[in-house]
């Protein structure tokens, strides 16, 4: 069949580069071992280098028109046509342990990434290209300007990297911005140590207010927050996962 056209509405950028995408690939090479999920595979221009290290690949597309694509070119390869924000991960993948990666649509990335913690403990490494602007985000450390509600949520279970930047020059069409390469690897933390939906809400409530100092904001989720309490004078940004914890036990 001919080439898949880039749907905009999907927010198909189709990688043309295949140093960059054996690149890609090679980010989940220590997980060899375990069956790999790659989302929005497209025309397969990473599948194709996943499949050389892996046989055991799972390709979700919602791309009827990419789907047809991928069972004429990579026959052995097993594709699931659907939305993978809608998907149960764990049944698609056989409960089992399993990567994920991807060449991520810029329009629903941040939506991914909040799934992937859905999964947490099915996924121990996750990797892949996004909006350069978003794939700092999720890596940015304490008293960063670009820290924000995902990266904490991530960073309290992943460890982050941000490992290389893309030019926009090698997609078809080429998007208006560079994109990112991230690696999350799941770190040694089991449990919060305090009530994970209170976590996510002062993490939420603060930089929903993130020019305010954590004395002001959390008074929506602790109205009798201490005035005088260590973080009171900080801003969201400045603080780090344990920082989070120490006030969803107050």
């Amino acid at each position: 069949m001919n080439k898949v056209k880039p749907k905009k509405a999907l927010g198909q950028h189709f990688l043309t580069d295949l140093n960059i995408a054996d690149r890609i690939a090679a980010t989940i090479n220590d997980y060899r071992h375990l069956p790999a999920l790659e989302v929005g595979p497209g025309m397969g221009v990473l599948t194709r280098f996943l499949l050389q290290r892996d046989p055991d690949v799972t390709a979700v597309e919602i791309d009827s028109e990419s789907v047809e694509w991928l069972h004429c070119n990579f026959p052995g390869l097993r594709v699931v046509e659907g939305d993978f924000l809608q998907l149960d991960l764990a049944e698609v993948m056989g409960n089992r342990p399993f990567t994920v990666i991807g060449n991520y649509p810029y329009n629903i990335s941040s939506q991914i990434f909040f799934r992937i913690l859905d999964y947490k403990d099915l996924i121990p490494c996750c990797a892949g290209m996004l909006q350069r602007e978003v794939a700092e985000r999720l890596a940015a450390g304490p008293g960063t300007k670009a820290r924000g509600i995902l990266s904490v949520l991530l960073q309290a279970w992943y460890d982050v990297e941000y490992l290389f930047t893309v030019s926009e020059n090698v997609f078809n069409p080429p998007p208006k911005v560079k994109s990112g390469v991230i690696r999350l690897t799941r770190n040694s933390r089991t449990d919060l140590g305090c009530d994970p939906a209170r976590f996510k809400a002062i993490v939420k409530a603060t930089f929903g207010q993130r020019r305010k100092t954590i004395r002001n904001s959390i008074r929506s989720v602790i109205p009798d927050f201490p005035a005088d309490h260590p973080l009171a004078g900080q801003r969201p940004e400045q603080l780090s996962v344990t920082d989070f914890i120490s006030l969803a036990h107050l």
